[in-house]
């Protein structure tokens, strides 16, 4: 699993000290007015005035440059207004001045551990452990961090431990503990440590994010969703928050909801791949492939080197018909990663969408020599047999799939199909009725199951099975057909008559609209060639052709405006809108 977050602690400012005192027995004015800064900025930061606190810090360095508690003051301000490098700079200068400035000390181990140098974080804590100082549970929690940072896993786990039996109730350090052993795998354990962290401080939204994270990684998706809910709802612009939260519900399936999340985190953070990842494959997964595709391509030129973000630039290419440009790039991913069964799929489909049976071949059986169970493998490959015009071979790797997932409707659909164009009809039968009881609602499926029976000589089951496909597809004329030929054998001439009469009708309707499609998109292609007159013409066919496409009238309202008929143009636009409302001409 990913590192979770780590919640850092400022450690407190150093105890004034009156510097006139203790740097310059001669009083001079300089150090008099130092010391009066030194008291103003205590002031500032004991009420939190951070910019108070800064200026007045900053004017006792320039007053007295050599004297320690003025630059250990300064970073403590500067590491408690983030800037940590600055801080590092004015602590260090203070142990240099003053080696036994503990509070400095603390300071610079925090700051070093914010900084992820770890080592010299951890060593200045064994430092103050080994002079006696007594660190605060928040300052073991930063040691524990630092420890776990340089791989002490154990050494960290053990000093959040003894943290923990000073301040039993610290939230903070449970968090803290939490993370240590998840880290470790020990999710029972993380789990309850989380769970209590969020009991101590349910306001926080890290807490939160900490076990909603851990619920992800255990399964427990609803119970994930819940906790990363509340922490947005707690801080609606958490980029943590939201990113997880969209995760979890892509994971459940909740694709629109886990766009608004996901998009959401990558406008609070515009720099973060992993928020464009995530977002570029739930739009992927519910089929918005121009915008995931743009993501991709930007994912994979930060993560030029990671398999799994080529393999799904490569799906997002062959999904926009681009498989040419997405070869090169699973052969890329194929390099990183050669024992990849999902990267040879794709491959393999990719291969498909250019009519290479043999490469998809090749691809889908490589696939399966690094994962013989795969159903959809079996799938693919019997397809790509199929279409070799190898049905012998195909047939067992159809049934393979079945085998492999009984809940998959297709290879049963295939088999089916494959079985009645072989005259098996018993057995085409059998298989089509497993793949309806999988997916009812395959009107081509219970067409083809009507004809099955029609050749099985049982007219009774093939009606029922056409009146099925009908309701199905109203639009289709080859079941009309179908129940016109039965009816006639059961020596009903006036039922056969009515149903060829609807079947001629839709083939009419069929014919019309697929010649008004042709004349849109030519007379689109006109109008983008500047060729307005023509495009005029294929437009009116499309209209004759087709009266009631949207589409059509739409494409006829541009081009008569762009030929100056403004009023001409508004009837078609009116016509358009009339015959679909979801779309109207803006």
């Amino acid at each position: 699993m990913n590192r979770l977050i780590w919640i850092s602690l400022v450690v407190g400012l150093a105890t004034p000290c009156v510097l006139a005192q203790s740097a310059d027995p001669l009083h001079t004015p300089a150090m008099q007015s130092a010391d009066a800064a030194f008291r103003a900025g205590t002031a500032a930061m004991s009420r939190n005035d951070l910019a108070k606190a800064h200026a007045e810090f900053s004017k006792v360095i320039r007053l007295a440059p050599k004297v320690a508690a003025g630059h250990s003051a300064l970073g403590a301000v500067l590491l408690a207004e983030g800037d940590t490098a600055g801080a590092i700079a004015e602590l260090e200068k203070a142990r240099k001045f003053d080696p036994k400035d503990n509070a400095a000390a603390i300071n610079l181990a925090t700051a070093y551990c914010r900084q992820n140098s770890y080592p010299q974080s951890a060593e200045l804590f064994r430092a103050l452990e080994a002079a006696n100082v007594t660190l605060s549970p928040d300052d073991l929690a930063t040691y524990a961090r630092a420890l776990d940072g340089t791989g002490d896993t154990p050494g960290a786990e053990t000093k959040l431990r003894s943290a923990l039996d000073a301040a039993p109730d610290n939230a903070v350090l449970r968090d803290n503990l939490g993370t240590i052993l998840a880290e470790q795998m020990r999710f029972a354990e993380s789990e309850s440590e989380f769970t209590k962290a969020v009991a101590g401080d349910e306001n926080s939204v890290p807490f939160r994010v900490h076990l909603g994270s851990l619920f992800m990684v255990e399964g427990k998706l609803q119970e994930a969703i819940a906790q990363l809910s509340a922490a947005t709802t707690l801080g609606p612009d958490d980029f943590d928050a939201n990113l997880q939260l969209g995760k979890a519900l892509q994971s459940v399936g909740q694709d629109d909801q886990a766009v608004l999340r996901l998009r959401h985190a990558s406008e609070l953070n515009k720099k973060s791949i992993d928020a464009k990842y995530h977002l570029a494959l739930v739009l992927q997964s519910r089929g918005d492939i121009p915008e995931a595709l743009l993501l991709l391509q930007q994912v994979a030129a930060a993560r030029a080197e990671d398999a799994a973000v080529l393999t799904n630039l490569g799906l997002a290419l062959v999904q926009s018909g681009k498989a040419k440009d997405a070869l090169p790039i699973y052969q890329h991913a194929l390099r990183l990663s050669p024992k990849d069964a999902i990267l040879r799929q794709n491959m393999g489909v990719a291969a498909l969408q250019q009519s290479d049976l043999d490469g998809a071949i090749l691809n889908f059986k490589a696939g399966l020599a690094i994962n013989p169970d795969s159903p959809q493998l079996h799938y693919d490959l019997g397809l790509a047999l199929k279409l070799k015009d190898k049905i012998p071979e195909a047939i067992p790797e159809f049934e393979l799939a079945a085998s492999e997932d009984p809940s998959l409707p297709d290879p049963p659909y295939t088999l089916g199909i494959l079985y009645m164009q072989m005259g098996k009809f018993d057995d085409s039968a059998r298989e089509l009725q497993k793949a309806l009881a999988l997916r009812p609602d395959n009107g081509d499926a219970w067409s083809t199951l009507g004809s099955v029976y029609k050749q099985m000589e049982e007219p009774t089951k093939a009606i029922d099975a056409i009146h099925h496909a009908i309701e199905l597809l109203p639009n289709q004329p080859s079941p009309h057909i179908t129940l016109a030929a039965i009816l006639a054998q059961q020596g009903d001439p006036a039922a056969a008559a009515a149903e060829r009469k609807i079947a001629a009708n839709l083939s009419r309707v069929a014919v019309a609209h697929q010649r008004a499609s042709f004349a849109l998109e030519s007379g689109k292609l006109l109008r983008q060639r500047g060729q307005l007159a023509e495009a005029f013409q294929q437009l009116q066919t499309a209209v004759t052709a087709d009266p009631n496409n949207a589409a059509v009238h739409r494409e006829l309202a541009m081009i008569l405006q762009l030929q100056g008929k403004g009023a001409d143009a508004a009837v078609e636009r009116s016509k358009a809108d009339t015959l679909d409302p979801e779309a109207k001409t803006p």
